[in-house]
């Protein structure tokens, strides 16, 4: 997994900030139902965020961060990989995750992603951009090329290279991207080799996409995190990246 229970987003929540939250059961167009979480300001936000959970799916990590988005004036959706498997109930910190990650699909994936996309838009939010961790990382720079109209799509680790079952990643799809990237990468993280991640930049400019990644030095996966102390200052530069990239592209 990518964060512990007792994990939480490493930003600091404005206080007094109007913002309202709500948890959401979306519809996906071949009709899977699944959980959401969305936050918004109480203002209409006319830039929004899907927010892609890791290999665990949705959970508080993720609501956290749906509420530090909307405190800064955009709308967020954080939504579950897991509704075609276990349903859109609320579930338990012992949920046996794995099983059901093994049989997503990066077309169920996108279908999810959709339906969050449709569901900011239609509450006048018209830039949309995507965020996602590790697991959803990887599929957040999918959604590039998910024909989703993104503005610009945003990973923390994810793995560009293909899958385990030789499926293609983020590297083979660049030359299909049809928005910026922006990717925020452990420079020691064991799983993400750092030739892998420069193999991703090559397409990407031989692709000729807009793209910025980051590696920081001595960071593991997951070091965007409150426990993670001594990273402190990469999770602080990696979340000012994004809201730079948000704020420059909206």
């Amino acid at each position: 997994m990518c964060f512990d229970l007792d994990s939480a987003p490493p930003i600091a929540p404005i206080s007094g900030a109007a913002v309202s939250h709500d948890d959401l059961v979306l519809e996906a167009r071949d009709g899977n139902r699944f959980a959401a979480f969305a936050a918004s300001p109480d203002e209409t936000a006319p830039t929004g965020v899907v927010i892609l959970p890791d290999v665990r799916g949705l959970y508080r990590f993720y609501e956290e961060l749906a509420l530090r988005f909307a405190e800064r004036g955009y709308a967020a959706v954080a939504f579950d990989y897991f509704g075609r498997t276990a349903g859109a109930e609320k579930r338990g910190d012992d949920f046996e995750y794995m099983p059901h990650v093994q049989q997503t699909t990066p077309d169920g994936v996108q279908a999810d992603v959709a339906a969050c996309v449709a569901h900011l838009r239609a509450r006048e939010t018209g830039t949309v951009f995507t965020v996602g961790f590790c697991f959803g990382g990887r599929h957040s720079w999918l959604a590039a090329a998910g024909g989703h109209g993104l503005t610009g799509s945003i990973g923390f680790y994810g793995r560009p290279g293909p899958g385990n079952d030789g499926s293609p990643g983020p590297t083979q799809w660049a030359a299909e991207f049809a928005c910026p990237i922006l990717g925020l990468m452990g420079g020691d993280d064991q799983g993400i080799p750092v030739e892998v991640v420069d193999a991703f930049d090559g397409a990407l400019d031989e692709a000729g996409i807009e793209h910025e990644l980051v590696v920081y030095p001595g960071a593991p996966h997951s070091f965007f995190d409150r426990k993670q102390e001594e990273f402190a200052s990469a999770s602080e530069d990696a979340w000012n990246r994004v809201l730079a990239f948000l704020q420059r592209l909206s």
